[in-house]
């Protein structure tokens, strides 16, 4: 049990991170971790020792769809992205990985997770300037104070430390620029002492729109190659080949009904976490069970309605320091991507996918059908996928 609480204390700054930026409820977020791991489990049959919980991937989707149709509406699109995930799951299970890796190879993959990255920039610099909404709600002295004191922080957590504490390098910046922000009198504590202890999880259930399906969809392109990478570390840490037993088609098809499920219910799309892989490479306690305790945990802690009070409360300028880090990582994360796969990009083809890519999605091309139109990250996966189709390879050139 006490390892439970361990992990779900390293999931934990990450986990509740996506619900704060994007207006979903963090309670609600912690309810459909806990939920979509023990289901991930289920499916698995009790073998992997993996927690799931909010992808980052989803941010720039999340926060736009909110904007634009709102929360109920988004969910549909989330939905969806969990139903496409158990298409691909059967597309494994009887094609095999060959075609997916076929259709979604590292320099479509690749760029697209630079994006995100990439598209988020503009929103973490306006939160570490005390910005929000074009408002600006600290001031800018003030916010660049916090901001660069939370930086900081999780720069040294994550570069100099070792252990445990080098697993919460998110969890250490948030609660270091909360602590000065609570010294410098800008934390508002009214609503942690109007929240009551228990409290139910503002349940939403998702709205038809057919829009935020063909936004949001292509977008889930990216996570789910990613998939892959995350069974192959945590198959490695523990010395089993988990993509044979229980099979990548079972674990994607966890990975895609507990995001579903977690959609329904107004909760953000879940995804393995490398924190925890991390954190059992670092305990050698590979028994799954551990991993049911803290979704046991997380759904507790679901309840208590002055968590969510509390994350709440914590200033953006704080926020806004963790995210340049974070951000940048996912950019990086896709950079590697290419570096990893010794993607040649002085080759015609991969130099237009990867340009092509990178621009349509930062740049926010969309494309109308009528009442509704293609956008921005899942544009540019399509337009991807599309031209590795196309796009002949170069004689003498085997494809990527």
């Amino acid at each position: 049990m006490c390892l439970g609480v361990q992990i779900l204390f390293v999931a934990f700054g990450a986990l509740v991170i996506v619900p704060l930026l994007t207006g979903l409820d963090p309670n609600v977020a912690l309810f459909t971790a806990g939920i979509g791991t023990l289901i991930f489990q289920l499916i698995t049959r009790m073998k992997v020792p993996i927690f799931l919980a909010s992808s980052f991937a989803f941010i720039p989707a999340i926060s736009y769809g909110v904007a634009a149709w709102g929360i109920p509406s988004t969910l549909c699109g989330l939905a969806a992205a969990g139903l496409f995930y158990v298409v691909l799951s059967f597309v494994i299970r009887f094609s095999g990985v060959g075609l997916i890796n076929r259709l979604f190879p590292p320099v479509v993959v690749g760029p697209v997770i630079c994006a995100i990255g990439l598209s988020l920039a503009p929103a973490a610099v306006n939160m570490a300037l005390g910005i929000a909404g074009g408002v600006q709600i600290v001031p800018v002295e003030t916010a660049l104070l916090i901001s660069g004191f939370s930086l900081l922080t999780t720069l040294v957590v994550f570069t100099f430390t070792k252990g445990w504490l080098r697993l919460i390098p998110i969890l250490c910046g948030i609660a270091a620029g909360y602590a000065l922000s609570a010294a410098l009198g800008i934390v508002n504590y009214s609503g942690i002492v109007k929240a009551a202890w228990f409290a139910v999880p503002a349940f939403t259930l998702p709205e038809w729109n057919l829009e935020a399906i063909l936004f949001i969809v292509p977008v889930a392109i990216a996570p789910a190659i990613e998939h892959f990478g995350d069974i192959l570390a945590i198959g490695s840490v523990t010395g089993k080949n988990y993509l044979e037993d229980p099979g990548v088609h079972r674990t994607m098809l966890g990975d895609g009904i507990a995001t579903f499920v977690a959609s329904f219910i107004g909760g953000p799309p879940n995804t393995t976490y490398s924190e925890v892989t991390g954190a059992v490479a670092l305990t050698k306690q590979f028994n799954p069970l551990i991993m049911t305790a803290a979704a046991v945990f997380a759904i507790c802690f679901a309840f208590v309605g002055k968590i969510g009070a509390a994350l709440h409360s914590i200033p953006i300028p704080v926020m806004g320091g963790v995210m340049i880090l974070l951000f940048g990582l996912i950019a990086s994360l896709g950079i590697n991507q290419l570096v990893r796969n010794h993607v040649d990009l002085t080759t015609q083809k991969n130099a237009v996918i990867a340009s092509i890519v990178l621009i349509t999605a930062i740049g926010g091309l969309f494309i109308p059908f009528g009442e509704f139109k293609l956008a921005g990250i899942g544009l540019a996966a399509i337009i991807g996928v599309v031209l590795n189709l196309v796009i002949p390879e170069p004689q003498g050139v085997a494809a990527e």
